[in-house]
């Protein structure tokens, strides 16, 4: 990655101004790598900001999440195709040469039009020496199809792991964490699709929130394998066309986050009374769905947060519903604060998200084996909090929307090793409950692991714990 963070140099403006779609994705893909912005959030924010069609903001979700996800890929198209290291390339310029080698590689897009139209955001964007440089390097990129330069690009590449990261635009680290966890379920002949499964785009689902959602409410969409709470827009577009996304009796949410919180929910019947927590509840989408599900049953949510500025999204989140109490603190100090308090908690900790690199691609260059140390450490005296604050009898569902060794399994072993109170529950059997449809869980533990490319969701990990008095 280059580290060249300076703003756009804006070179003479032509006549032909650039295509709104296309400088919606420049936009978005400066802003994450010079501000650390979140693609998922800085796109809908700029298609409104331009006010695209639906057309045109296809073709710039598509040309932003499409980048980000090759990008890995594309810096080795880049780097031979210009005999330069990526390194020496400013930014802006890179940006330019990214999305333009993604028209010509990977999209339906005309040959001409590709290089045409990144040549003119180049003498928008980039300096007047960039231009013909931009207009060199797409034009010999343009002399190959993606098969060859695939083809290429991995012909030196004697390691496994190495070539498959190159060919899926994967960090080799990522590479071998989902290797591993496949290879504990016995699957590791599944790893390449897995890859290619995170490059793909994910459908969009929403949940209705029960007790709020009946039959007569109109959103098109097909019911989604799994979670019988869920719907698939196969078509696509923006959900808030629908009016009861509007009024957020339906959301966007994953199908594995809806199970996540179901097999909580589900887990037994819900008794009045009971007192339920959502330690770290931001942005808030599992604590809507599980204050719902408390509602009907007559239980009571407490949404925990840390950071102000999400709990502000998860009071939004929870604003149509009622009797849920919405605090700041830090979930680590609440077992000794609160303990043997709560029926049921989820503990959705936080993680590395190498779970969801479909939906937010610029994860995998952001993360490093670093963040996994300090995450497992914060996750590890979460789960402790959690257990303290648990009632004896009581559910904890420990999440992460990670597949990685570290995060999930080696955090419950090690809880149970700490604490001989603590027995682990039979979450598969609770999920085979849930499902509408039979799961393909593999391994032999008593938890779950969802995956994109064998469940079509996010890779989500779920442990039902318990302890005794």
């Amino acid at each position: 990655m280059n580290n060249d963070k300076r703003p756009p140099t804006k070179g003479p403006r032509r006549s032909r101004p650039v295509t709104p779609s296309r400088l919606v994705a420049f936009e978005v893909l400066m802003a994450v790598d010079v501000d650390d912005a979140y693609a998922n959030l800085a796109l809908p924010a700029k298609i409104k900001e331009f006010g695209l069609s639906s057309n045109d903001a296809g073709l710039a979700t598509e040309l932003t999440y499409g980048t980000l996800r090759m990008q890995g890929f594309y810096d080795r198209v880049i780097a031979n195709a210009a005999a330069r290291d990526i390194d020496t390339i400013d930014l802006v310029v890179l940006n330019i040469l990214r999305m333009g080698v993604h028209q010509l590689l990977n999209m339906r897009v005309a040959q001409h039009a590709a290089v045409d139209e990144s040549v003119n955001l180049a003498e928008h964007m980039a300096s007047l020496g960039a231009v013909g440089f931009v207009n060199a390097v797409l034009r010999r990129t343009s002399r190959h199809d993606l098969e060859d330069w695939q083809e290429f690009i991995t012909k030196d590449i004697s390691n496994t792991d190495e070539r498959l990261a190159a060919l899926y635009s994967h960090p080799v680290w990522i590479v071998r964490a989902l290797k591993q966890s496949l290879e504990a379920e016995d699957r590791g002949e599944e790893l390449e699709n897995l890859l290619a499964s995170d490059n793909v785009n994910p459908r969009v689902t929403l949940v209705e929130l029960p007790g709020f959602v009946d039959a007569n409410d109109e959103v098109e969409g097909e019911p989604t394998k799994y979670s019988p709470l869920g719907m698939s827009l196969n078509t696509g577009g923006d959900p808030t066309r629908f009016a009861r996304v509007r009024e957020g009796v339906v959301r966007v949410q994953d199908e594995g986050s809806q199970l996540a919180a179901l097999v909580l929910s589900r887990h037994h019947e819900i008794t009045p009374g009971e007192k339920w927590l959502d330690m770290c509840a931001g942005p808030g989408g599992k604590a809507a769905l599980l204050a719902a599900e408390a509602t009907l049953g007559g239980a009571v949510l407490t949404a925990n947060e840390v950071i102000p500025g999400r709990s502000d999204l998860v009071r939004k989140a929870l604003a149509i519903l009622p009797d849920v109490n919405v605090v700041i603190g830090d979930g680590v100090d609440i077992g000794l604060v609160q303990p043997n308090t709560f029926d049921r908690i989820l503990l959705d900790a936080p993680c590395t998200g190498l779970g969801a690199l479909r939906r937010r691609p610029e994860a995998r260059w952001r993360k490093s084996p670093k963040d996994v140390g300090d995450l497992t450490a914060l996750q590890a005296q979460l789960l402790t909090s959690a257990l303290q604050a648990l009632k004896p009898g009581g559910v904890l569902a420990y999440v992460t929307c990670s597949p990685h060794l570290a995060e999930t399994r080696a955090i419950v072993e090690g809880a149970l090793r700490k604490n001989q109170k603590v027995s682990e529950l039979d979450a598969r059997s609770v999920l085979s409950k849930v499902a509408m449809e039979s799961m393909d869980i593999a391994g032999d533990s008593l938890s779950v692991q969802l995956w994109p490319h064998r469940h079509g969701t996010d890779a989500m990990f779920i442990s039902l714990l318990t302890k005794s008095e």
